[in-house]
């Protein structure tokens, strides 16, 4: 069992450590999503915006990569046709706009966390990292209830074909009946199963606990550690003034 336990981590091991995703997660959060810096952060965010894809083409995720880069380039798009729209029709363009572009990276980004990372790898990472339990059985609570649901969406809707009840349909007002209110209900019984699943695998205990996975950082996490590093620098040298460019 030891053996075999040790050969699935192996095969299925991502191409960066868990904590390494976190810090890019943070970062992206912070110079793309929250725009820390303003205007003079402008290329650091451009080069920041291409992380996730790059990621998800070297983890092979073709799908995710696709749809990321779809709902980017809408946002661009939606910005470059600003000075060609009339007034109301210019207000809802940049509004979608500003928030595709600047929520795309960051939700690409925690996809490709939740997608390439192990609960047991995220808890083991949240231990080297000294975070408090308060803060990590939530979050590894999280970790699978987003997967979970998804998983639970597809079953329902699936259902819903195969009782002839579709978008747009005949029956397109039953959607909200038999489609959301499942939903809901199953969001709760899946965030309870999910709690005391965290609970019986001793998330909760006061004594540590052990863990079979192994993380570390290799060569490529610490070159990307040190360019969350240099950015925040560069942040800090434009705070007291100092213009790069």
């Amino acid at each position: 069992m030891a053996y075999s336990s040790a050969a699935a981590q192996g095969k299925r091991k991502s191409f960066l450590d868990p904590r390494t995703k976190i810090a890019l997660v943070v970062i992206l959060a912070l110079f793309v999503l929250g725009s820390l810096g303003g205007p003079r952060m402008e290329p650091v965010k451009t080069g920041l915006s291409a992380l996730p894809f790059l990621l998800l083409l070297l983890e092979k995720q073709w799908r995710r990569f696709l749809r990321g880069l779809v709902m980017l380039e809408v946002g661009y798009g939606l910005l470059g046709a600003l000075p060609y729209l009339p007034g109301t029709l210019n207000f809802i363009a940049l509004m979608c706009g500003g928030i595709l572009t600047r929520f795309v990276v960051t939700i690409v980004m925690g996809e490709y966390l939740i997608s390439t990372t192990s609960v047991s790898e995220f808890i083991s990472a949240m231990e080297r990292l000294r975070m408090p339990q308060a803060i990590t059985i939530p979050m590894s609570v999280m970790f699978r209830l987003f997967p979970t649901i998804q998983a639970e969406w597809k079953s329902i809707r699936r259902a819903m074909g195969m009782r002839g009840i579709h978008l747009g349909g005949a029956r397109a007002g039953q959607v909200l009946e038999y489609q959301m209110v499942p939903m809901m209900t199953s969001s709760v019984r899946i965030g309870e199963d999910l709690s005391a699943s965290a609970l019986t695998r001793g998330l909760g205990a006061p004594v540590k606990r052990t863990n079979i996975c192994r993380i570390g950082f290799r060569a490529q996490d610490i070159v990307l550690l040190l360019l969350c590093l240099a950015v925040i620098i560069l942040w800090l040298i434009g705070f007291f003034g100092v213009n790069l460019w």
